[in-house]
């Protein structure tokens, strides 16, 4: 199992955002939490990369207990969060924003390939090398923060929200790109309020409420569960 987070819990101050949420990511599988706003899903990624600390609970990475390191030591580990929001660098190039991603290799070689994978999947960085981050479109940043995350060549791809604020158009352009991450070889937990969408792609998906894990399965079955479809689905259930 490449993940495994036992009964994790989160507080913020007074107010538990997580309450002993368990559950497991294999190698090569994408994986989705889908839940409504405030339900737990950012803080179980922020959780899991070092970003807050837990509680109490368990949070294992290839065999390794990783609860409470800094987010660097996770990072080096093989753990890539691209963050909701996408946290771009707007006074910074694209390249050079990609660079910041490869903080952690130390192969210059490596890197390069690197380089070449991520222009590979997202040409229009290629084209834009050399422009600052923050004229960059929505989706251009989404690609910037996705393709800063594959630098550093990690085994567990985390996103959060990554078809926020995009036209449909882009969210199918970003969910064919998430797709062929997985396929050439990266694991994704993917946190996605875009619940067609997350489920159309994942393996299996957990439903969170209240930070708690409701619902688990494979994600088709998940998209004909009568109560997913009547609280995520919509559109599919009209």
């Amino acid at each position: 199992m490449l993940l495994t987070i036992h009964e994790l819990s989160v507080y913020y101050g007074a107010v538990q955002a997580l309450r002993d949420v368990s559950f497991t990511v294999s190698e090569g599988e994408i994986v989705s939490l889908i839940g409504a706003n405030g339900a737990g899903k950012s803080t179980t990624l922020r959780a899991i990369s070092g970003v807050v600390r837990p509680s109490a609970g368990s949070i294992v990475h290839d065999g390794k207990p990783i609860s409470g390191l800094p987010s660097h030591r996770i990072a080096r580990l093989g753990i890539a969060h691209v963050p909701e929001g996408r946290g771009v660098f707007a006074n910074m190039s694209v390249r050079e924003n990609l660079e910041m991603g490869a903080y952690t290799r130390s192969s210059r070689k490596e890197v390069a390939e690197s380089f070449e994978r991520v222009f590979d999947l997202f040409p229009r960085l290629a084209e834009r090398a050399g422009q600052l981050a923050g004229t960059l479109s929505g989706g251009e940043q989404q690609m910037l923060a996705i393709g800063r995350g594959l630098v550093q060549r990690p085994d567990l791809l985390l996103l959060d929200e990554p078809s926020m604020g995009l036209s449909p158009l882009l969210v199918s352009e970003i969910f064919r790109m998430i797709v062929e991450i997985n396929r050439a070889g990266t694991t994704i937990l993917l946190v996605e309020q875009n619940a067609s969408m997350a489920l159309s792609v994942a393996d299996r998906a957990y439903v969170l409420e209240t930070g708690e894990i409701a619902l688990e399965g494979k994600a088709s079955e998940l998209r004909e569960d009568p109560k997913v479809r009547a609280a995520y689905l919509g559109d599919l259930a009209e």
